[in-house]
């Protein structure tokens, strides 16, 4: 951790967590809390092939329908969940694509019956052979990046290396399922629900029902968790739940258990990767041709970014004569996967990190050696063409890394003696992909209030992360008021600007950079006056700021050239495992960790940050393994969906080493996802080094260390 002290008053502290209170007490009050007195239950009838066409639907005639509320496809004005290519219907309207996809919705004012009835119905199929593996299924997305002379820089390389790495699905394992109360009144829907993107709902439920802007309103309620898995997932729950509500005229209620969320819900996409990397004996990298591929699922959601963001990151922290980049999306007959914490760049940096840890071990130099010869530094060029235009400082990182890891003497340990160490060094940008700021155009607000306090007007969420504490810190901070004197609204379309979503790292550099703007504009309106004052004699004051993209950031989309991130966060993992001589498990024993993500707004909040990616990424490489049976997750269950727990959890230290960013927020930058995308690659390496294996794919289980 930096020791100097932050020159300000709340930024740079670690102040309370706005909201921690009422979540350690219990009184917090999340979606499946709220009493809805003479709501309506709904359930969802799902498909129970994962490919054909849908012959008959029968409703047998013990159950008395006449009690029910049921929707389909012919109810709405577009059977589409709008996102980005409209391919996912909200119903399978006649052809079905993947197992649990929703066929109907039903509500009745008994639970318990509306359960009774969706098990009730039968449902006719001709089933169709599905396509369930990475490659064989149609393309949804494809991306190349050239860099330099590929075949002359391996023509001129003294070793070649080439290697298949592998990543699993992972399930998020959010606190609390999906869940949403609507409300249909007076031609409005008004619907309440755990979720990441208020206005992604919004954008749907107004497409799917045909409905003007002023007619939609969604209400963020106390989120337990997100990671990505409440990013888009939610707009098909909000569809549902205003369709039902507008038919019947009653509140819904539409809560998802943990098995039906766990089966229906979106998973991080599986991966292959394919790398070829030529280089000098002692270790320069000249050459990187990188295939990779991911399941994108029965539907195309968010695959296409999270592929564009895979090969971004895939050559990593480097400096590489002349690099190829290539990436495809596939189609199969498996649930639609989406964002996850990382966004791809966790499933293409395993791939090369643990490549340049064999390569390494064939040029016989030390795998921390080989990286630190090959690091990045300002003016270097990515293979996108852009100049990177700060200095990551990598080195020095890496020197504390191995320092208060003990790394090198844990890497003169035998290999296969039981105990191993492993390094990895990423990136992460900040933000949107290249244009994709400028394209989402946020907007947020501040206003003065006849109290004397300002609130924030912003469309992101708190889903666990700390949204309302930091930028509560902003708003203090450029104000010059007590922190008690800020207000965080929370979420709802009818009240907040659309800010954008709460994902890629953004919310605090990128949407906190917007809120300090509207605060030191109101600050600068008040000319001294108390915010009280001010308002007594000119009534509420009202700051906004819109999104306008740093100085010389361009972005070619067709060419898919320039730079595609303002900023990047920057990191370095030591693993250090073990493996049971008998049993043959690896158990995670220690990480370390150096961290840039620029100014650390609250130290606290951010070591939690690390911690929990840590910890997450700890789950997906060692015991987090989604078992698919025709497409769909068969483990679907707390009791046989292992995640680590705090008996497995390691020994982990962050440090941060800041180097702030003139546009993010009080100098910070991305922190959210960075800890995902290094610690994979270092365990593997680890355990590698300590059972004398080759594991080239996660999940690493006694099994295959076993087999």
């Amino acid at each position: 951790m930096t020791s100097a002290a932050p020159p300000y008053r709340y930024v740079g502290h670690s102040v309370l967590r706005r909201e921690g209170a009422d979540k350690v007490t219990g009184r917090a009050i999340y979606i499946d809390d709220r009493a809805t007195p003479g709501c309506l239950h709904a359930k969802t009838l799902r498909s129970t092939i994962p490919a054909g066409r849908i012959r008959a639907i029968h409703f047998p005639p013990h159950i008395p329908w006449h009690e029910f509320t049921i929707a389909d496809a012919r109810d709405l004005a577009e059977n589409v969940v709008a996102l980005i290519l409209d391919d996912q219907p909200v119903f399978c309207d006649g052809i079905v694509r993947h197992l649990h996809e929703p066929i109907l919705v039903l509500a009745h004012p008994d639970h318990g019956k509306a359960e009774e009835a969706v098990r009730a119905i039968r449902v006719d199929y001709d089933e169709e052979p599905g396509v369930f593996d990475i490659g064989p299924g149609p393309v949804m997305k494809s991306y190349r990046i050239d860099h330099g002379e590929i075949d002359a820089a391996f023509a001129e390389s003294d070793v070649v290396l080439e290697g298949t790495y592998q990543t699993g699905a992972q399930e998020h394992v959010y606190i609390e399922p999906n869940g949403f109360i609507a409300e249909w009144k007076n031609g409005v829907a008004t619907l309440r629900g755990s979720l990441q993107c208020p206005y992604y709902v919004h954008k749907a439920v107004m497409r799917a029902l045909g409905l003007p802007a002023e007619k939609v309103n969604v209400i963020q309620e106390t989120t337990g968790g997100g990671f990505g898995g409440k990013e888009d997932f939610p707009s098909v729950l909000g569809i549902h739940a205003a369709l039902l509500a507008r038919k019947s005229g009653k509140t819904i209620r539409l809560m998802y258990n943990r098995n039906e969320d766990m089966a229906s819900s979106t998973k991080r996409h599986p991966s292959r990767s394919l790398i070829r990397t030529g280089c000098t004996r002692d270790g320069k990298l000249l050459a990187l041709d990188f295939e990779f591929l991911i399941d994108g699922g029965a539907y195309s959601t968010l695959s296409a970014v999270v592929l564009s963001r895979g090969i971004l990151h895939g050559s990593g922290p480097y400096r590489w004569k002349a690099a190829r980049l290539v990436g495809h999306c596939h189609f199969t007959n498996s649930p639609p996967y989406g964002a996850f914490r990382g966004f791809g760049a966790p499933q293409s940096q395993f791939a090369i990190e643990l490549h340049l840890s064999r390569l390494a071990d064939q040029l016989g130099i030390d795998p921390a050696e080989l990286r630190r010869r090959n690091f990045l530094h300002r003016g270097d060029v990515l293979p996108t063409g852009q100049i990177l235009a700060e200095d990551p400082n990598l080195e020095a990182m890496l020197d504390r890394a191995l320092d208060i890891s003990d790394y090198h003497e844990k890497r003169k340990k035998p290999r296969g003696g039981g105990s191993g160490v492993g390094v990895s060094a990423t990136l992460h940008g900040t933000g949107f992909t290249g244009n994709g700021e400028v394209y989402l155009a946020s907007k947020v607000a501040v206003e003065a209030r006849a109290d004397g306090k300002a609130t924030i007007l912003v469309a992101s969420t708190e889903i666990g992360q700390g949204t309302e504490t930091i930028f509560s810190q902003m708003v203090a901070e450029a104000l010059g008021i007590p922190i008690g004197d800020v207000v965080f609204h929370r979420p709802e379309t009818d009240r907040v600007p659309n800010s954008g979503p709460t994902v890629a790292s953004r919310t605090c550099s990128v949407v906190g950079r917007l809120v300090q703007r509207a605060a030191e504009q109101l600050r600068d309106r008040l000319s001294g006056a108390s915010i009280a004052d001010h308002v007594r004699r000119h009534g509420v004051a009202r700051e906004e700021a819109v999104y306008t993209p740093p100085p010389g950031l361009v972005w070619n989309e067709d060419s898919y050239r320039g730079s595609a991130y303002g900023a990047y966060s920057w990191a370095i993992m030591v693993a250090e495992t073990t493996v049971d001589p008998v049993t043959r498990a690896p158990k995670v024993e220690a990480i370390w960790n150096t961290t840039d993500v620029g100014t650390i707004i609250n130290p606290v909040l951010a070591i939690g940050q690390m911690e929990g990616g840590i910890a997450q990424a700890v789950g997906w490489a060692t015991c987090e393994q989604v078992v698919l049976r025709k497409g769909a997750m068969a483990n679907g269950q707390m009791t046989n969906y292992i995640i680590p727990t705090s008996a497995d959890a390691p020994s982990i230290v962050v440090e941060f080493m800041e180097n702030p960013y003139a546009e993010g927020a009080y100098g910070s930058k991305g922190v959210g996802e960075l800890p995902m995308d290094g610690p994979a690659s270092a365990i593997v390496a680890a355990i590698n080094h300590a059972a004398d294996a080759g594991l080239a794919h996660i999940p690493a289980t006694p099994e295959d260390l076993l087999s």
